[in-house]
Protein backbone atom coordinates (compact mmCIF):
# COMPACT_ATOMS: atom_id res chain seq x y z
CA UNK A 1 0.00 0.00 0.00
CA UNK A 2 1.35 3.45 -1.00
CA UNK A 3 1.09 6.35 1.18
CA UNK A 4 1.49 10.10 0.69
CA UNK A 5 4.94 11.25 0.95
CA UNK A 6 6.37 7.42 -0.23
CA UNK A 7 7.64 6.04 -3.10
CA UNK A 8 5.82 3.14 -4.53
CA UNK A 9 8.16 0.42 -5.22
CA UNK A 10 5.16 -1.27 -7.79
CA UNK A 11 4.49 1.73 -9.37
CA UNK A 12 8.63 2.38 -9.62
CA UNK A 13 8.37 -0.97 -11.14
CA UNK A 14 5.65 -0.73 -13.65
CA UNK A 15 7.27 2.29 -14.72
CA UNK A 16 10.53 0.56 -15.34
CA UNK A 17 8.33 -2.15 -17.31
CA UNK A 18 6.87 0.23 -19.37
CA UNK A 19 10.28 2.20 -20.53
CA UNK A 20 11.91 -1.22 -21.36
CA UNK A 21 9.04 -2.41 -23.66
CA UNK A 22 10.15 -1.87 -27.62
CA UNK A 23 8.42 0.74 -28.95
CA UNK A 24 6.06 -1.42 -31.19
CA UNK A 25 4.90 -3.01 -28.06
CA UNK A 26 3.78 0.14 -26.75
CA UNK A 27 2.30 1.06 -30.33
CA UNK A 28 -0.49 -1.55 -30.02
CA UNK A 29 -2.19 0.28 -27.01
CA UNK A 30 -1.57 3.80 -28.31
CA UNK A 31 -3.29 2.51 -31.40
CA UNK A 32 -6.50 0.93 -29.94
CA UNK A 33 -6.55 4.15 -27.77
CA UNK A 34 -6.33 6.26 -30.83
CA UNK A 35 -9.01 4.17 -32.58
CA UNK A 36 -11.21 4.42 -30.07
CA UNK A 37 -10.59 7.97 -29.53
CA UNK A 38 -10.88 8.85 -33.33
CA UNK A 39 -13.93 6.44 -33.25
CA UNK A 40 -15.77 8.74 -30.42
CA UNK A 41 -14.73 11.95 -32.39
CA UNK A 42 -16.38 10.70 -35.57
CA UNK A 43 -19.69 10.21 -33.76
CA UNK A 44 -20.14 13.42 -31.98
CA UNK A 45 -18.47 15.34 -34.35
CA UNK A 46 -18.92 14.34 -38.11
CA UNK A 47 -22.27 12.85 -36.24
CA UNK A 48 -23.93 16.42 -35.31
CA UNK A 49 -22.63 18.26 -38.12
CA UNK A 50 -23.59 15.84 -40.96
CA UNK A 51 -26.80 13.93 -38.92
CA UNK A 52 -28.11 16.27 -36.72
CA UNK A 53 -28.06 19.89 -38.35
CA UNK A 54 -28.94 18.78 -41.78
CA UNK A 55 -31.84 16.55 -39.94
CA UNK A 56 -32.75 19.96 -37.78
CA UNK A 57 -32.94 21.50 -40.92
CA UNK A 58 -34.56 19.30 -43.46
CA UNK A 59 -36.19 16.31 -41.03
CA UNK A 60 -34.30 14.49 -44.16
CA UNK A 61 -38.01 15.61 -45.82
CA UNK A 62 -37.59 15.90 -49.99
CA UNK A 63 -38.58 19.28 -51.12
CA UNK A 64 -39.21 20.47 -54.55
CA UNK A 65 -37.91 23.62 -55.35
CA UNK A 66 -37.97 25.63 -58.41
CA UNK A 67 -34.17 24.08 -59.30
CA UNK A 68 -35.66 20.38 -58.56
CA UNK A 69 -34.54 18.06 -61.12
CA UNK A 70 -33.29 14.28 -61.18
CA UNK A 71 -29.85 15.09 -61.92
CA UNK A 72 -29.08 17.07 -59.49
CA UNK A 73 -30.32 14.79 -56.53
CA UNK A 74 -28.12 12.23 -58.54
CA UNK A 75 -25.56 15.07 -58.20
CA UNK A 76 -25.88 15.14 -54.74
CA UNK A 77 -25.79 11.85 -53.73
CA UNK A 78 -22.46 11.02 -55.69
CA UNK A 79 -21.43 13.80 -53.86
CA UNK A 80 -22.50 12.28 -50.77
CA UNK A 81 -21.24 8.82 -51.97
CA UNK A 82 -17.86 10.47 -52.23
CA UNK A 83 -17.02 12.00 -49.11
CA UNK A 84 -17.96 9.07 -46.92
CA UNK A 85 -15.07 7.08 -47.59
CA UNK A 86 -12.86 10.02 -47.67
CA UNK A 87 -13.77 10.73 -44.56
CA UNK A 88 -13.61 7.02 -42.85
CA UNK A 89 -10.07 6.72 -44.52
CA UNK A 90 -9.08 10.43 -42.76
CA UNK A 91 -10.08 9.26 -39.64
CA UNK A 92 -8.37 5.92 -39.93
CA UNK A 93 -5.18 7.43 -41.06
CA UNK A 94 -5.51 9.37 -37.97
CA UNK A 95 -5.66 6.80 -35.71
CA UNK A 96 -3.53 4.35 -37.37
CA UNK A 97 -0.19 6.20 -38.39
CA UNK A 98 -1.06 9.51 -36.77
CA UNK A 99 -1.47 7.31 -33.18
CA UNK A 100 -4.21 10.19 -32.63
CA UNK A 101 -7.31 11.55 -33.48
CA UNK A 102 -8.50 14.35 -35.44
CA UNK A 103 -9.75 15.91 -32.24
CA UNK A 104 -7.74 18.97 -30.67
CA UNK A 105 -7.76 17.38 -27.43
CA UNK A 106 -5.59 14.30 -28.68
CA UNK A 107 -3.51 15.26 -31.98
CA UNK A 108 -1.67 12.99 -33.82
CA UNK A 109 2.04 12.07 -32.60
CA UNK A 110 2.97 11.65 -36.26
CA UNK A 111 2.51 14.15 -39.50
CA UNK A 112 -0.08 12.14 -41.84
CA UNK A 113 0.98 12.06 -45.40
CA UNK A 114 -0.13 9.68 -46.69
CA UNK A 115 -3.81 8.20 -48.77
CA UNK A 116 -5.67 10.80 -49.50
CA UNK A 117 -3.45 13.75 -47.16
CA UNK A 118 -1.30 12.87 -50.16
CA UNK A 119 -4.40 14.66 -52.55
CA UNK A 120 -5.37 17.70 -49.99
CA UNK A 121 -4.47 18.55 -46.57
CA UNK A 122 -7.76 18.63 -45.07
CA UNK A 123 -9.73 15.76 -46.57
CA UNK A 124 -12.09 15.60 -43.38
CA UNK A 125 -13.47 19.12 -44.13
CA UNK A 126 -13.23 18.63 -47.84
CA UNK A 127 -15.26 15.33 -47.39
CA UNK A 128 -17.78 17.29 -44.56
CA UNK A 129 -18.39 20.03 -47.05
CA UNK A 130 -19.01 17.56 -50.11
CA UNK A 131 -21.56 15.75 -47.58
CA UNK A 132 -23.29 18.82 -46.79
CA UNK A 133 -23.55 20.34 -50.41
CA UNK A 134 -24.54 16.41 -51.05
CA UNK A 135 -27.53 16.32 -48.79
CA UNK A 136 -28.69 19.87 -50.13
CA UNK A 137 -29.05 18.93 -53.44
CA UNK A 138 -30.52 15.42 -52.87
CA UNK A 139 -33.25 17.10 -49.99
CA UNK A 140 -33.62 20.41 -52.30
CA UNK A 141 -33.01 22.41 -49.40
CA UNK A 142 -31.48 26.01 -50.06
CA UNK A 143 -30.61 26.56 -46.45
CA UNK A 144 -28.38 23.33 -46.45
CA UNK A 145 -26.33 25.41 -48.75
CA UNK A 146 -26.07 27.96 -46.23
CA UNK A 147 -25.51 25.38 -43.34
CA UNK A 148 -22.56 24.22 -45.41
CA UNK A 149 -21.17 28.03 -46.26
CA UNK A 150 -21.11 28.23 -42.38
CA UNK A 151 -19.38 24.91 -41.86
CA UNK A 152 -16.75 26.60 -44.64
CA UNK A 153 -16.07 29.17 -42.89
CA UNK A 154 -15.97 27.67 -39.36
CA UNK A 155 -13.55 25.20 -41.10
CA UNK A 156 -11.90 27.71 -42.79
CA UNK A 157 -10.81 30.10 -39.49
CA UNK A 158 -10.32 26.65 -37.39
CA UNK A 159 -7.14 25.31 -40.16
CA UNK A 160 -5.72 29.08 -40.56
CA UNK A 161 -5.88 30.18 -36.95
CA UNK A 162 -5.63 26.86 -34.83
CA UNK A 163 -4.74 23.76 -36.92
CA UNK A 164 -1.45 25.46 -39.64
CA UNK A 165 0.51 27.37 -36.82
CA UNK A 166 0.04 24.21 -34.52
CA UNK A 167 1.43 21.74 -37.11
CA UNK A 168 4.18 24.20 -38.01
CA UNK A 169 5.31 24.12 -34.39
CA UNK A 170 5.25 20.29 -33.80
CA UNK A 171 6.44 19.43 -37.06
CA UNK A 172 8.49 22.10 -38.01
CA UNK A 173 10.56 21.66 -41.37
CA UNK A 174 7.88 18.18 -42.43
CA UNK A 175 5.05 20.34 -42.35
CA UNK A 176 6.65 23.10 -44.16
CA UNK A 177 7.59 20.59 -47.33
CA UNK A 178 3.80 19.22 -46.73
CA UNK A 179 2.64 22.78 -47.00
CA UNK A 180 4.68 23.60 -50.47
CA UNK A 181 3.91 20.47 -52.04
CA UNK A 182 -0.42 19.64 -51.18
CA UNK A 183 -2.82 22.10 -51.63
CA UNK A 184 -5.25 23.85 -48.19
CA UNK A 185 -8.35 22.86 -49.88
CA UNK A 186 -8.51 21.72 -53.52
CA UNK A 187 -7.43 18.18 -54.06
CA UNK A 188 -4.16 17.88 -56.40
CA UNK A 189 -4.96 14.70 -59.09
CA UNK A 190 -1.26 13.18 -58.82
CA UNK A 191 -0.65 12.47 -54.78
CA UNK A 192 2.12 13.93 -53.47
CA UNK A 193 4.94 11.00 -53.32
CA UNK A 194 7.09 12.97 -50.47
Amino acid sequence: MCRRGMQCSHAANSSALLDSRQPSQLRFPMRLIAVLGSALFLVIAPGTILGLGPWWITRWRFESPAWEALPLRVVGAVLILAGVPILLESFARFALEGLGTPAPVAPPRHLVVTGVYRHVRNPIYVALTSIIVGQALLFGNVVLFGYAAIWVFVFNLAVLVHEEPELRATFGAEYEAYCANVPRWLPRLRGWQG
